[in-house]
């Protein structure tokens, strides 16, 4: 019987869990975009201006791991993006048959005005609850979410998007000691960066080695 209600109260729990992110994503978030720019921009496309301004996300690559999306779905949103100039693209100094991404001015313009509009509603959404009560419930949320992170085969495989919402943390890297997806495609992009530009320092010296 204590089973049954614990189990009860667990799918309790993950359902109000599931309506309070669809609350906040489709109905709160979305509302606010709509309110800035129309329908100009979809939530997807606002997370890919938030990653390259939180992030050191630098190219279509990077956004489709950060996002779990195809390359070719990342390059057709950071496209429109390019063309509503909220963003620019850059020929890439490591491999020129890239581009490296970074927000332009009105990018930041509409992160400023989105993330002020956001906090204000937030502010007065959760004007009555104690700041304790809210750092208890962020703790518990991370704990769960940590619990579920652990548990999976592969948590290298996971990213929870952790960058555009938590900054500098990840919570698949403290829970599984591991790197996500993204972070192990950075990792990846950073050796790789570091090759390159020993080899074009070193081009041209002589050889080194004993005298003839």
């Amino acid at each position: 019987m204590a089973n049954h209600s614990t189990q009860q109260l667990v799918n309790e729990l993950l359902g109000s869990a599931h309506l309070f992110l669809a609350a906040v994503s489709g109905v709160m978030e979305q509302k606010l975009l709509s309110e800035i720019v129309g329908k100009q921009l979809s939530l997807s496309q606002l997370k890919i201006l938030k990653l390259l301004d939180l992030t050191e996300a630098h190219n279509v690559g990077d956004v489709a791991a950060f996002l779990g999306v195809s390359d070719a779905a990342a390059s057709k949103a950071v496209d429109r993006l390019s063309r509503l100039k909220y963003l620019r693209r850059t020929e890439s100094r490591q491999d020129r048959r890239s581009s490296d991404l970074s927000l332009a001015a009105a990018g930041r313009r509409l992160l400023s005005r989105y993330e002020t509009a956001k906090d204000l509603k937030l502010a007065e959404m959760f004007r009555d609850l104690d700041p304790d009560e809210l750092r208890q419930a962020s703790m518990f949320l991370d704990r769960m979410t940590k619990g579920i992170v652990h548990d999976s085969a592969n948590p290298e495989e996971i990213c929870l998007q952790c960058g555009i919402y938590l900054k500098k943390r990840c919570l698949v890297r403290e829970a599984a000691q591991a790197q996500c997806s993204y972070q192990l495609r950075k990792s990846k992009q950073q050796v790789k960066g570091d090759a390159t530009e020993t080899e074009v320092s070193t081009r041209g010296r002589p050889p080194v080695g004993p005298p003839g």
